[in-house]
């Protein structure tokens, strides 16, 4: 198949495709079909010629048997041609045991000198002969004895002439009404799938009408075949995951122009006001300093939209091993200690477990949580880190005694830019995102975090991982 004919058949209609190998399909069956029907019908001919043929020889030996000699066969030639009567088709042959010559012959165009002479005196034999003319007859040849018990030769052919007209008539209709089938076959089939594939074409429609403003469309499942039901959920799923990922992108695009406008604002502002009349070198220094403070918080804004964005696309690899989850731990105490201590708080971690996880993204998770406890606990109190392996799971929580979350705020605070108190996250140079980073740290490790707060008493964050597999362990 040459390349045209290949992208003939790939830029067809798949309701044409199904046709046209519908029409293909009926032609083998149809062919296999004919084959046979001819095949048997020649069976039951040649075995009712045969049938017809043991008859009459069978009264023909009757007869013979009340001859008296052969030489008496002309002489009774009423008898025999009676055996003929309303059969133009049949013709007999008598001929001499010994001798090839014919003794008495009946019937229209009878043979002569056709018979075996090989044949045994008490054999006989059903043959199929052609002519060269076409002509086709069955022959039954044997010996037979007349009255006085001497053998004699016969051969009663008929001719076929009328059965291969049948033949001939059966194979014509054939081959003149075969293509008119096929071609009905190729129509209903046409018609019957390109009603079947309605659903597709409203796929269609609906795929070339989904916009931007228009991702809330979705294909009704109640009136489809189950083949076609199973691609409309996956289909509807698809465009479930597209309208939430652009949602996505939207609050996010939105969140960050809103993030981004305070601190370009306050740049903007302060350069405006500098530059209004001759300032100072050390009133300039100061304009600077305020300036880099903006930028600094610009810069770590940015540093973790990214790292969310890559987290959520899983961009980069995670280069998970073994880790001591409470040594982990440790490490970001020490790290915070300084911190902790202007505040009069200890930070104590208890308990030990192993998970598989990338150390620093499980570093970072940690840290994010432990400063967010520096940050909102009570002055000289203690902030505890707990480790603890619960079955399938491995838990870190961290808790402070503090302000507290109220209950509506749980699910939100994980939330991007969201902060429970605006200005003061602010003024502590916070961006709203440390605890949307812990959350996409936690999916990247297969695992999930939650809280648990009680106002004004104690507020817990949790990080789940799932347990390390001791046969998946190296």
């Amino acid at each position: 198949m040459n390349s045209s004919m290949r992208t003939w058949i790939s830029r067809n209609s798949l309701a044409s495709h199904i046709a046209a190998a519908s029409a293909l399909f009926g032609l083998l069956v149809a062919g296999g079909a004919t084959t046979v029907a001819l095949w048997a019908l020649t069976q039951q001919l040649d075995a009712r010629s045969q049938a017809e043929l043991a008859g009459k020889r069978d009264l023909l030996a009757h007869l013979l048997s009340e001859v008296p000699s052969s030489t008496a066969i002309n002489e009774n030639r009423h008898r025999f041609e009676d055996l003929l009567i309303g059969h133009d088709d049949l013709q007999l042959m008598f001929m001499g045991a010994a001798s090839d010559q014919a003794i008495a012959t009946f019937g229209p165009g009878a043979s002569k000198g056709n018979v075996d002479s090989e044949i045994e005196p008490d054999e006989q034999s059903f043959r199929a002969w052609s002519a060269w003319s076409g002509q086709r007859q069955s022959k039954l040849q044997g010996t037979m004895s007349t009255a006085d018990g001497l053998p004699i030769r016969f051969e009663l052919a008929l001719d076929r002439r009328h059965d291969v007209r049948l033949l001939s008539g059966f194979m014509n209709a054939t081959l003149v009404g075969l293509p008119v089938l096929l071609l009905f076959v190729a129509v209903g089939a046409w018609l019957i799938a390109r009603t079947a594939l309605t659903p597709l074409r409203r796929f269609n429609r609906l795929a070339a009408s989904i916009g931007a403003k228009s991702l809330n469309q979705r294909l009704s499942t109640t009136t489809l075949p189950l083949e076609l039901a199973e691609l409309a959920e996956e289909f509807n799923g698809m465009l479930d995951r597209i309208d939430k990922g652009y949602r996505r992108l939207q609050d996010f695009s939105g969140d960050l122009a809103h993030e981004m406008r305070t601190p370009v604002a306050t740049l903007l502002g302060r350069t405006q006001v500098a530059l209004s009349q001759t300032r100072s070198a050390a009133d300039l220094q100061g304009v600077l300093e305020g300036n880099i403070e903006e930028l600094d918080r610009l810069a770590l804004l940015i540093s973790d939209m990214l790292f969310i964005a890559s987290s959520d696309s899983q961009a980069s690899p995670l280069h998970a091993r073994p880790l001591d989850l409470a040594q982990e731990a440790r490490r970001v105490t020490e790290f915070l200690s300084l911190i902790s201590d202007e505040k009069n708080l200890a930070l104590v971690v208890t308990g030990e477990a192993t998970i598989m996880g990338d150390s620093s993204l499980v570093q970072r998770a940690i840290t994010n949580l432990l400063s967010n406890a520096i940050r909102h606990a009570t002055g000289d109190s203690q902030i505890d880190v707990m480790v603890a392996e619960e079955g399938r799971h491995v838990t870190l929580a961290v808790s402070n005694h503090g302000e507290g979350l109220a209950p509506e705020e749980f699910d939100r605070i994980f939330d991007r830019f969201y902060r429970v108190d605006d200005g003061r996250a602010r003024s502590s140079g916070g961006t709203g995102l440390g605890l949307a980073i812990v959350r996409s740290i936690m999916s990247a490790h297969r695992g999930h975090v939650r809280v648990e707060s009680q106002q004004g008493v104690k507020t817990t964050f949790i990080l789940v991982f799932p347990a390390v597999d001791p046969a998946s362990a190296p």
